[in-house]
């Protein structure tokens, strides 16, 4: 599967910095702004497959406040798809700026973790996960329709240990079944103990942490991947301090030595959300060019 026609496409997992704007534009939309700095930045920074930049708000929130059956952080009733698209607007403002665009969501597992269930009509947080699963195919499927290059599912609960993986597992291949565009599955942390689960979920990408989580190689070198690709984590997206050029590029070479060049797709650890702008920015930029000297070894 080639998702751009270059080796060692980069990317990003998702959020950017918020940088709102001002005056009577912002009234109207006072996200508009950060969406519009979040694009240009990622492209500036020369990203291959971009995101919206993921600025409205926290990753539960910005999909359960659309959800009917919810209620601030309650269940309260059958979950159902958003009555309109949720992320669509500003994936369709990427997509107008960029050819190729991720389209991300938050994992049903992961919305189900940060709800409480205040209705008879689910027992358990399994049956609400698979609900969750079907209200966020409807929104994956108008991404898909957009033209996104990629839809990526975030499910960094998946590596804690709090959640059923075979219920989370049968959700996302609820979504990735109801798709034509290949599926990326990211879930951050330590993956010792739950690699075997994850590597089960019917998706095209595995996207984990190795700058921050350097075991997490160690642990992927000895499993088979199937044709499977992987966004291999190279920039720390919790340390303030951006890794120079040499550093990511030995990162990345490290990842290289284990899967196939053309099975690796390059992107930070996490989102970047909480760093400043102009950290953000220069770890991306930086990403680049290491990818771009590694490549340059390749074609030359």
């Amino acid at each position: 599967m080639t998702l751009t026609s270059m080796l060692l496409p980069t990317t990003v997992v998702g959020s950017y910095p918020v940088v709102k704007g001002s005056g009577v534009r912002a009234l109207v939309d006072p996200l508009k702004h950060a969406v519009e700095v979040a694009v240009a930045d990622q492209i500036a920074a020369g990203i291959d497959i971009i995101s919206d930049g993921q600025v409205r708000g926290d990753m539960i929130r910005a999909f359960t406040s659309h959800l009917p059956g919810i209620r601030g952080s309650a269940v309260v009733g059958k979950v159902q798809p958003a009555q309109r698209p949720i992320t669509l607007a500003d994936t369709k403002y990427a997509l107008s700026r960029h050819p190729k665009v991720k389209g991300i969501l938050t994992g049903p597992s992961t919305l189900a973790h940060g709800l409480s269930i205040e209705t008879p009509f689910y027992r358990n947080k399994d049956e609400l996960v698979l609900d969750l699963a079907q209200a966020l195919a409807v929104e994956a499927a108008h991404l898909q329709d957009a033209g996104v290059t990629l839809i990526q599912i975030d499910e960094p609960i998946f590596s804690t240990g709090a959640v059923n993986l075979a219920v989370g597992r049968e959700a996302v291949n609820a979504i990735t079944g109801m798709l034509r565009v290949p599926v990326c599955l990211h879930v951050c942390g330590s993956l010792g103990t739950v690699i075997d689960d994850v590597l089960k979920t019917n998706v095209a990408v595995f996207d984990f942490e190795f700058a921050n989580n350097p075991g997490n190689l160690e642990v992927l070198s000895a499993k088979d991947l199937r044709g499977r690709m992987v966004g291999y984590g190279c920039v720390d997206s919790a340390d303030p301090g951006v890794e120079s050029v040499e550093v990511i590029r030995k990162r990345i070479e490290a990842g290289i030595d284990v899967f196939s060049p053309e099975a690796v797709l390059i992107d930070p650890d996490c989102g970047l959300r909480m760093q400043s702008r102009d950290a953000a920015f220069s770890k991306l930029k930086n990403l680049v060019a290491a990818t771009n000297e590694i490549r340059a070894g390749y074609t030359g």
